[in-house]
């Protein structure tokens, strides 16, 4: 009886689909799925060639921003370094050889004309000096007497009462005594010279350099030295022209397009980074006499106002200098020239709003724009910015601007 109420164990399990089946016929669903899926989506596409948005709008232009180049005069400038060189350097040395005895200034202060410097012991020369002075006093005295003796002489000759020998002799003692009173005033001269030159004095105004000696040192006349003093207002600057350069600038010269260096003082601008004013106006005040065959180059100097003191000798700096007579030329900015290979281009936008290219060959720049020498006429709309979006061909919506006539990164 116990074995008939419990179920057939093979029966049980006989009856139930095996696991691995059950999986199968998921799989297949799943692709069966998939490949519905697939076979709408190609549907689709196939009854559609354009795409869902094929009836969507097209995207309007680029917006570009556009101008008229600017059409003025201007002056081309020539850019050239150089280095500023005082207009007046001394070496300061002492006339009389001596001990040095006092030292009157600062080292690098400001000095003027005839500021008191150094001091040369002076005891030597004040005791040459007094004895010059009592050699002068003797031979006036001597003078005195060969004069009242010469006077008598002359006297005793009218009566005939001395021969004219001994009047001769007179004459000669007296002129001999004249001789005497001369040098003894050239060699009291010269003693109270060498006192004076125990001062030493500032030759010029400017800057003094350091002391090279100190108190107690042997001074030797004409030859220590002593310390410099430069002149700093104005001061000189110098630089080189290239020879092809100067070949032109003479060449305008003589058609009378631009002045010359050499016959007028035409101005110069100088702007030197850091400097507290914008730039320096000076005048070029010599032209050399000939090109240095070892460099080929003309050396220039202009002269600068520097009250200020701001300038020094031996800065180095960039001198502006006109290039070229009063022209007409047109300007673009630097941010509207693109290149093609080796070319210089613009981008110039049509009555059509459509973009082209025009070749340029530009030169230097003026009031914060590049000077076009060829290629643009002054009538064009130009692309002034976003240049790297433009295509040639492609429509744009032009955004006009008005350049100003001098740049604004130069104004402010």
């Amino acid at each position: 009886m116990e074995d008939s109420a419990l179920p057939d164990k093979s029966d049980t399990v006989a009856d139930r689909p095996p696991a691995p089946r059950r999986r199968e016929r998921a799989i297949s669903v799943a692709a069966i799925l998939l490949l519905l899926a697939a076979t709408a989506a190609a549907w689709f596409w196939l009854s559609h060639p354009t795409g869902p948005t094929a009836g969507a709008p097209s995207p309007s232009p680029p917006k570009m921003t556009v101008a008229k180049p600017v059409v003025k005069n201007i002056v081309e400038w020539d850019d050239f370094t150089g280095r500023f060189e005082a207009t007046d350097d001394v070496a300061v040395r002492s006339r009389v050889t001596g001990y040095l005895d006092q030292i009157h200034f600062k080292d690098g202060a400001i000095i003027k004309k005839g500021d008191l410097l150094f001091t040369i012991d002076p005891r030597s020369f004040q005791a040459a000096a007094d004895e010059a002075n009592a050699r002068l006093d003797i031979a006036k005295t001597a003078l005195d007497l060969a004069s009242e003796e010469f006077r008598r002489a002359e006297a005793l000759r009218k009566g005939v009462e001395i021969s004219q020998s001994v009047l001769d002799q007179r004459r000669q003692q007296y002129l001999s005594a004249q001789a005497e009173v001369q040098a003894a005033t050239a060699a009291l001269q010269q003693a109270r010279l060498n006192l004076e030159y125990t001062k030493i004095t500032a030759p010029i105004s400017g800057r003094i350099s350091n002391r090279r000696l100190s108190v107690g040192n042997l001074v030797n006349a004409n030859d220590t030295i002593l310390t410099t003093v430069v002149a700093l207002n104005p001061i000189y600057f110098y630089f080189d022209v290239d020879e092809r350069s100067y070949i032109a600038y003479a060449r305008m010269a003589l058609l009378g397009e631009r002045p010359s260096g050499r016959d007028n003082a035409y101005e110069v601008r100088m702007v030197i980074p850091g400097d507290p004013k914008e730039s320096r106006i000076g005048h070029i005040n010599f032209v050399d006499n000939r090109i240095d065959s070892a460099t080929g180059t003309m050396r220039g100097r202009a002269i600068f106002d520097n009250p200020d003191l701001f300038l020094q000798p031996g800065m180095f700096g960039r001198i502006s200098i006109p290039g070229s007579g009063d022209h007409r030329a047109v300007l673009i900015p630097d941010e509207a020239i693109g290149s093609d290979q080796d070319r210089r281009i613009v981008y110039v936008v049509g009555p059509d709003n459509k973009i082209s290219t025009k070749a340029i060959r530009s030169g230097p720049k003026v009031d914060g724009y590049r000077v076009v020498r060829r290629g643009l006429s002054g009538d064009e709309t130009i692309v002034v910015n976003g240049i790297v979006r433009a295509r040639p061909g492609a429509i744009v919506t032009p955004e006009p601007t008005t350049l100003p006539p001098v740049a604004a990164s130069l104004a402010q």
